[in-house]
């Protein structure tokens, strides 16, 4: 069966969950420790899918976004300053300072652009932060309860990693009141009914203090401690995390022999790689930003590209021309692959088709200056359908971002206001047929019957097409290649098309 007939994955993950209950939490969690990466929408629209198709099925359903802002800088990335951050690391995110100085955190300066681009992206996300839940006490009992059976979680872990586990091991990282850090610092003691917890630092600070301010515990214990404090039903997480023996498989232990609950419903995703560059990384600086992407192409069109694809399916994300292309399929314009329950799970608001491929007018924005008026007059003269002036100028701004971040040589348009000097090195065959092309030139030809005439010019005279087509575009481009010729010379005012096209067989004489 063809993926476009069966049942699209997120109504079949959402009917198999709905058979155990139908009130559900969707968790999921990100570190803020630099920029959001395209590859990071994995996680969260994956889990966007699942709730939409639980919200479609009836379900009573919650999505929540857990910013895990109490993680530790592990390093000075190469992006930050080291002179200001040396002293950082160990440190968690919310209580290091904004690398621009515009934010109360680290933690908050990549969280504020990651957030607006979810509200562009459209999803609705209940955000919660590591660092409340542990300050606010949301997660005492589930520390006192891993404290009080830390043999046992030791004993998992031991049989989950294959690896020895210290014999001072805790569950449990103390924040050193003294130093700031999470590192550096070990459990000596705690008091359950208390809830408090003694430490020493190897700054040379030691105190006993409420676990709610103490630290946090460490990360194969935090999760299912979560599971267990907020009723997560349903979480997707990165392949490493599903590995045999990895974080969802100790959790699943921890959660049922130490908490006494339930694991989520597990849905584990594949990487997002950057094209021929591997898996985005925000600490390697690897990335295409999400912000940036939104910047890109429509909300709708990120989205699809994410709900197309099942989620151990990989994807090679590209921003070069196939983005153009997915733009394209999700627009359904000259495409043949439209996955309709994605793109049903993408819609956002009414879809209005410009009715042209994406890259038709990526190549108008270019020869127009990405002016609408000239747009929409190039759109008449191909008898195509004018959206309207607010639907056409949203596209243009996208087609503008791609152009001027994204665009590889060979999709760069620049139409030359005056005559190349590179068509002086035109062949006389090459000159005689562009000749004949301007006497030949009709006002009132579309795309299609300019391309079947330069066509016949090949065919009548003695050049080849590849010769005829880069002397056209020579003429008008100042290079050798160019947008499909019938439709760009029909692109422009007829006019100036003859008038350059006589100055070109001329040129050189």
């Amino acid at each position: 069966m063809s993926e476009n007939r069966a049942q699209h994955w997120a109504d079949a993950i959402a009917q198999e969950v709905l058979q155990a209950q139908k009130q559900h939490l969707i968790s999921t969690g990100i570190t803020p420790s630099g920029d959001y990466h395209v590859g990071h929408l994995r996680e969260v629209m994956t889990a966007e899918g699942i709730y939409r198709a639980l919200v479609d099925q009836g379900a009573e359903v919650r999505f929540n976004y857990i910013a895990d802002t109490m993680d530790p800088l592990r390093r000075v990335y190469d992006f930050l300053d080291p002179e200001v951050y040396a002293d950082e690391v160990g440190k968690p995110l919310c209580d290091i300072p904004c690398p621009c100085g515009d934010h109360g955190s680290y933690a908050e300066h990549f969280l504020e652009p990651f957030l607006e681009s979810m509200q562009k992206l459209g999803v609705e996300l209940d955000v919660l932060y590591a660092h409340d839940l542990y300050r606010q006490g949301h997660l005492d009992t589930q520390i006192i309860m891993a404290l009080e059976q830390t043999e046992t979680i030791k004993r998992i872990e031991h049989e989950e990693s294959r690896k020895e586990v210290a014999a001072d091991w805790s569950p449990f990282n103390p924040l050193c009141a003294a130093c700031g850090r999470l590192s550096g610092t070990r459990v000596t003691g705690f008091d359950a009914a208390a809830k408090t917890v003694s430490y020493h630092c190897d700054c040379g600070h030691a105190e006993t203090a409420p676990v709610s301010r103490a630290g946090k515990l460490t990360w194969r214990v935090d999760w299912p401690a979560r599971w267990h404090a907020l009723g997560v039903t349903i979480e997707p997480f990165g392949k490493d995390h599903a590995s045999r023996g990895g974080s969802y498989d100790t959790g699943t232990r921890v959660i049922r022999e130490v908490f006494h609950g339930e694991p989520p419903y597990p849905i584990p995703y594949e990487w997002l790689a950057l094209r021929g560059q591997g898996d985005m990384s925000s600490s390697k600086g690897n990335l295409v930003s999400i912000a940036n992407l939104t910047q890109t192409v429509p909300p709708e069109v990120a989205r699809y590209m994410i709900f197309k694809a099942k989620p151990l399916r990989h994807i090679a994300f590209d921003p070069g021309l196939p983005l153009l292309n997915l733009v394209d399929e999700y627009d359904n314009v000259e495409s043949n692959n439209r996955n309709p329950r994605a793109a049903d799970l993408a819609l956002l608001k009414d879809w209005p088709s410009l009715g042209i491929p994406f890259k038709h007018l990526v190549n108008l924005v270019q020869i127009s200056d990405g002016e609408v008026d000239k747009i929409a007059a190039i759109l008449k003269r191909h008898d195509l359908p004018i959206p309207s002036r607010e639907v056409l100028q949203n596209r243009i701004a996208y087609a503008q971002y791609w152009v001027e971040n994204y665009a590889p040589p060979e999709a760069r348009l620049q139409l030359q206001d005056t005559l190349p000097a590179s068509t002086e090195s035109l062949t006389s065959e090459q000159r005689e047929a562009l000749s004949t092309l301007a006497n030949r030139l009709e006002p009132d030809m579309n795309g299609d019957d300019i391309h079947a005439l330069v066509y016949s010019l090949t065919q009548d005279g003695d050049i080849e097409p590849k010769a005829l087509f880069q002397a056209i575009y020579t003429a008008f481009l100042g290079q050798p290649r160019g947008p499909r010729v019938g439709w760009f010379l029909g692109s422009l005012e007829f006019d100036f098309v003859r008038t350059r096209l006589q100055e070109a067989a001329a040129a050189g004489v």
